[in-house]
């Protein structure tokens, strides 16, 4: 079961919803940096839709908490912080670990079958993103996240799903800073295999603490990150080579 998307989300066959998915993308990748004002004169040439297009895409994108609205003073991508991504970590170990004790309880063979293949999946990602970290994130992200959402699948919780979605697209800001700089030793490979065989194994309390470690690790591993990468300085960001 995939996690459902967005309930404010714009249907992306419309142009308010190919905008917002084109600045959704471009926020979450650093294209557009945390901090920097969005002038939607200047912008809606750029992603090709009128004025009043662009305003309703980044009023979406207020909701998603990826944006925020000054008034007068138009809108800025939210800035990233360290207390910020305290708190997303904090509730998405909350509520991820919980999510995964409630599936491992009611997941049958065709569960198990879906985390072995999106395990796999994510082992071949791994291996490639090894040789070439900026052009294969892309890639890795889209299967780390199948493997995330394949663990807590057989969760019944429709309201689970839908604020687990919400913090784990604001985790990604995070993580995309840390997976090709490796800040700080580890092997995530192993993490995401013990975290499998505990949940194949029906531990429930074992599988929730590790995902527990692993969603924790990467918090430490973006506080050993230089602190000019959460100032909201654009030209930072870039020469520190954002993917």
């Amino acid at each position: 079961m995939e996690l459902p998307p967005l309930a404010h989300a714009a249907a992306p066959t419309t142009l308010v919803g190919t905008a917002y998915a084109a600045l959704r993308r471009d926020i979450i990748e650093g294209k557009l940096p945390p901090g920097s004002r969005l002038r939607v004169e200047h912008l809606k040439d750029s992603y090709g839709v009128g004025a009043g297009t662009l305003r309703e895409a980044l009023s979406l994108l207020v909701s998603d908490a990826l944006v925020v609205s000054h008034g007068q003073r138009g809108f800025h991508v939210t800035p990233i912080s360290m207390e910020d991504f305290l708190d997303i970590t904090r509730n998405r170990i909350l509520l991820e670990c919980e999510a995964l004790r409630q599936s491992i309880q009611a997941g049958d063979d065709v569960w198990e079958s879906r985390i072995i293949a999106a395990f796999h999946r994510l082992s071949r990602a791994e291996e490639r993103l090894a040789t070439n970290p900026v052009n294969r994130f892309d890639e890795w992200e889209d299967r780390n996240r199948e493997f995330h959402q394949a663990l807590i699948s057989a969760c019944t919780s429709r309201w689970m799903h839908h604020f687990l979605g919400i913090l784990y697209q604001q985790a990604e800001r995070y993580r995309r800073l840390v997976v090709t700089r490796k800040p700080i030793p580890r092997d995530v490979h192993d993490e995401h295999r013990n975290i499998l065989e505990a949940s194949l194994a029906r531990d429930g309390e074992r599988a929730g603490q590790l995902l527990s470690e692993h969603i924790s690790t990467t918090y430490e591993a973006v506080r050993h990150l230089p602190a000019d990468l959460f100032n909201g300085n654009a030209n930072a960001m870039d020469a520190a080579g954002t993917a």
